[in-house]
């Protein structure tokens, strides 16, 4: 009966010591438990910083869905226009063909090609089509109309997307022209939809046009 009694005591006295020892473990668990979360939800901080430069730094880049459309190698891809000037990188984008025909007709290469930091907004083949050909061709004929028309589509500065968030800008044809927008859309004048823009060149920054700009 003392025996009994002893192993009985003996249990009760190891329980007592082992209890604690338990309760400290599930404490010590329950913190880890509880720290897990919080240093996760920290490396996820981090993450809205990261995300929230994206846009800016895909700003720094060419945008827009006819950019698309633009090689991915040679002359014509926006590294090989990067390192020639305007009038050169837009011969080499096919979609450019008759701006660029209309730059020669006009006598405007070197000019373009020869300024220091400007915008071009360059119309696309489509754009042009968008004028009715008897009319188009009268304007290739007249060459001081071709270089009123061209030279409204130049500004003697490099814009960036945000300037043309809501802009107006003198042109070298020496009137206005105003844009708007925000994000990837961005219209010139109300009308004309920038379709590729921020694209680089040696001597320029291109916002490709969707319609041929008309000064005043």
């Amino acid at each position: 009966m003392n025996a009994l009694r002893f192993r009985r005591t003996a249990l009760a006295v190891a329980t007592a010591a082992v209890l604690p020892f338990a309760l400290t473990a599930c404490s010590e668990d329950a913190k880890s438990s509880d720290a897990a979360p919080s240093a996760s939800a920290s490396a996820d901080g981090a993450n809205p910083d990261t995300a929230s430069s994206d846009p800016a730094m895909a700003m720094d880049k060419p945008f827009g869905a006819a950019c698309a459309g633009v090689p991915a190698e040679g002359a014509g891809s926006f590294d090989g226009m990067a390192k020639d000037p305007v009038a050169t990188a837009a011969s080499n984008n096919p979609a450019l063909s008759t701006l660029v025909a209309a730059v020669k007709q006009a006598g405007l290469v070197d000019t373009l090609n020869n300024a220091k930091d400007i915008t071009v907004f360059a119309p696309t083949n489509d754009a042009f089509a968008k004028i009715p050909k008897a009319d188009l061709d009268k304007v290739l004929a007249d060459k001081a109309m071709l270089t009123k028309i061209l030279t409204y589509h130049v500004v003697g500065q490099k814009l960036t997307p945000k300037q043309l968030e809501n802009g107006s800008f003198d042109t070298l044809e020496k009137t206005k022209l105003t844009t708007a927008g925000s994000g990837e859309a961005y219209k010139v004048n109300g009308t004309s939809n920038v379709v590729c823009g921020n694209v680089p060149t040696a001597n320029a920054t291109v916002y490709i046009v969707d319609t041929v700009l008309m000064p005043k």
